[in-house]
C-alpha cells in the first residue's frame, strides 16, 4: 500500500489541526483507498456512538482521495452524496474505512465507500460523483509549503 499525502489544516488529515482527525490514507496504486481510524469519544453523537456528520466525513474523504491514485495532486470535490447507515459506528472502536474508484469520465467520477467494524460487518457504505476543482479553486505552486506531502 502506498501512503497518500496529508495537510496541515484539513479537518479530515491535517496533522496541525487541534480539532481534526488527523487521519492517514493509503492507497492500492489501482483503485482503492484505506483508512483505519477508532473514532474518540469526543465524536460522540449518541453515547458510545460515532456521530453520523463524522462518520459521513471520513467516508467523503476516503472516497474522494481515489482521484490521487498516482496522482496526489489531483483533487476533486464531493457534488453528491449519499450514506446508508446499516448499523451504529461505535467510538473508541477499530474501523476500516475503504474507497473504491467505479469509473472516471472526462472531469466526472463514481466512486463507493464503506465502514467495517472489527468482525468485518458492515455499518455504513456511500455512494458519490466527484468533479475535477474548477479552475478558480485549484491551488497551483508549492503545495508542500502548504504542508501537503506524505508524513513519515
Amino acid at each position: 500500500m502506498i501512503k497518500q499525502p496529508n495537510s496541515h489544516h484539513c479537518f479530515a488529515c491535517g496533522i496541525k489541526n487541534p480539532v481534526g482527525l488527523k487521519l492517514e490514507f493509503y492507497d492500492n496504486g489501482v483503485d482503492e483507498v484505506r483508512c483505519e481510524y477508532s473514532i474518540p469519544a469526543q465524536y460522540n453523537g449518541y453515547p458510545g456512538i460515532a456521530h453520523g456528520g463524522i462518520v459521513a466525513s471520513i467516508l467523503d474523504e476516503v472516497v474522494g482521495r481515489v482521484s490521487m491514485i498516482g496522482d496526489p495532486n489531483h483533487f476533486m470535490m464531493t457534488v453528491k452524496m449519499e450514506v446508508k447507515y446499516r448499523r451504529p459506528v461505535p467510538v473508541e472502536t477499530p474501523l476500516v474505512f475503504v474507497g473504491k474508484l467505479q469509473k472516471m469520465r472526462g472531469r466526472l467520477a463514481q466512486a463507493a465507500g464503506e465502514v467495517r467494524l472489527p468482525d468485518g460487518s458492515l455499518a455504513a457504505e456511500a455512494e458519490l460523483t466527484l468533479a475535477d476543482l474548477p479552475e478558480g479553486f485549484r491551488i497551483e505552486g508549492d503545495l508542500e509549503s502548504l504542508g501537503w506531502k506524505v508524513y513519515p
